[in-house]
């Protein structure tokens, strides 16, 4: 099978277009034949990490596609049937937090390739109203924001969430749920470009993330703030955030070392919470919530297979906004 593969040096270099030898799914797996896949922040953090003493291996977390075989002792599933990808692998039930998530794409081979096997319980049914394009870059980032948004940040209707750093698929996700449950959203970008793409998504307002939000959201501070950014646009959190309010961590993409004012805290007793990825019980229920409310991923674009380095160099440069798709079969 077609596949792309990470080897030989760190970062988008290191991926090759390849032919990989096809396999067959073992005990409690199925082999789906992808149509779609998408890409995440976390193959570029994954692709940096690596030596060339790293084995190679297939990214790629997100997938949608069609069933092609089972394995034994399968038997709900059936070759056939269209189905999306669920990557957070043996997470269960939502509150047996695991050490680290177990995710694939890394170090289990992923979905760049034509046809990728996990285990039966990692998979749901597509839903009907998405394309395949939507299908493919839900999973990862969808479960990820609904676990911040109302499992650790329990928004409500009606309250502020502020979303620093619009543009990735998280970032985005989050603002459609948020919006969707009546929520008011404020989101921040450090490009004019993505500020103004920003404005056409159910949102109040736009922030530049080099001004002073305190000037612009001096009387409307906010509930909820969805932090993936970390040390770059922590110190600003606290000027903002009502007393009570929540920080929600999920990523660090500009860097892990942050400081936190001690009495910052304590006084307006804010909490800091993290959180990554999501159990199964919450897949499920984020797919439903999506249903309910008719949402769809925004695609930024297509990519084939074969281009996927080219897809990853506009996700190095953060030129999207929304997910970028790669289309397989």
């Amino acid at each position: 099978m077609k596949a792309i593969i990470h080897a030989g040096v760190q970062g988008i270099g290191g991926l090759q277009y390849t032919e990989q030898r096809d396999k067959l799914p073992g005990k409690g797996e199925v082999k789906v034949r992808l149509k779609t896949a998408g890409l995440n922040h976390r193959d570029l953090f994954l692709m940096s990490a690596r030596t060339n003493q790293d084995a190679p291996f297939i990214l790629g977390s997100d997938g949608a596609g069609v069933i092609e075989a089972v394995g034994d002792e399968v038997t709900h599933l059936t070759p056939g049937a269209e189905v999306i990808i669920n990557p957070c692998i043996g997470w269960e039930k939502t509150d047996q937090v695991p050490v680290v998530p177990a995710i694939l794409g890394g170090p289990t081979d992923g979905t760049f390739a034509e046809s990728v096997i996990v285990p039966q319980q990692n998979v749901a049914p597509k839903p009907a109203y998405l394309t395949w394009e939507e299908a493919g870059v839900l999973s990862l980032s969808a479960l990820t924001a609904y676990r911040a948004l109302f499992t650790r940040g329990n928004l409500q209707q009606g309250e502020h969430v502020l979303i620093p750093g619009i543009g990735g698929g998280v970032a985005t996700f989050a603002t459609l749920m948020a919006a969707a449950i009546g929520a008011e959203v404020s989101v921040t970008s450090r490009s004019e470009v993505k500020r103004q793409a920003a404005l056409q998504l159910p949102i109040a307002r736009a922030l530049d993330s080099h001004e002073s939000w305190e000037e612009h959201l001096r009387d409307n501070s906010v509930d909820l703030i969805l932090d993936s950014v970390g040390p770059a646009t922590f110190d600003q959190y606290f000027d903002v955030i009502k007393p009570n309010g929540k920080i929600v961590m999920f990523g660090a993409s500009s860097g892990d070392d942050i400081t936190i004012p001690a009495r910052a805290i304590f006084f307006p007793q804010l909490h800091i919470i993290g959180t990554s990825m999501g159990s199964r019980e919450e897949f499920i229920a984020m797919l439903q919530f999506m249903e309910q409310y008719s949402l769809h991923p925004i695609v930024d674009t297509v990519y084939p297979l074969k281009e996927t380095a080219l897809a990853f160099g506009r996700m190095e440069r953060s030129e999207q906004l929304g997910n970028i798709v790669i289309a397989i079969n």
